[in-house]
């Protein structure tokens, strides 16, 4: 255990949970119960942090001695936030709008505990190539990128063969900057 103290990953991903266990961390996870919206003229470099502070907030009465790790993953293409898709159409527009162009992928933690409050985030560019309409119904009809912020996930069959270059942390693409959370964690 990198901590004498329990950590809670606020957090239903999949992802998030492998990459926090392969660093090294015991943990329990909780899904907060929050409403994911945010102001429309928040910022869009400010969205993830805050949705990630939001999360966090919830736990903020009821903790006692752990330490709670919220995260917010969004995708940002042309200064707008693509979310997650709420259909296969959704999905599709979203990948066809991605598909040969470079957007930003940027993800907000919050670290929380009864002592101390902590927040970052973390950005990555992502490139992707040209995908043909094919490509992008296959993927979204056989992978179901529902809980994916901008309808896909590196690690899946897309990432393979779509991300042409990745500028920044490959993790944050996949939900959690784990190199700073544990670089926060390992500190507490």
């Amino acid at each position: 255990m990198l901590t004498n103290r329990p950590i809670v990953l606020a957090s239903s991903s999949p992802r998030r949970q492998y990459l926090m266990k392969e660093a090294g961390f015991h943990f329990t996870t909780e899904k907060p119960d929050v409403d994911e919206s945010f102001p429309n003229d928040l910022p869009v470099d400010q969205v993830a942090r805050y949705l990630a502070e939001k999360k966090a907030e919830y736990f903020r009465l009821t903790m006692k001695n752990e330490i709670i790790v919220t995260a917010d993953t969004v995708v940002i293409l042309n200064n707008k936030i693509i979310n997650k898709p709420e259909d296969r159409d959704e999905a599709i527009n979203m990948l066809t709008a991605l598909s040969g162009k470079t957007h930003i992928v940027m993800t907000g933690v919050c670290i929380l505990s009864k002592e101390r409050e902590e927040s970052f985030d973390d950005t990555t560019e992502v490139t992707f190539q040209f995908l043909k309409p094919a490509e992008i119904e296959f993927y979204v009809d056989n992978y179901k990128p529902y809980d994916k912020a901008g309808a896909y996930g590196a690690q899946d069959w897309i990432g393979m063969v779509a991300i042409q270059k990745i500028v920044g942390s490959y993790f944050n693409v996949m939900g959690l900057p784990i190199h700073k959370v544990y670089e926060h964690l390992t500190t507490w």
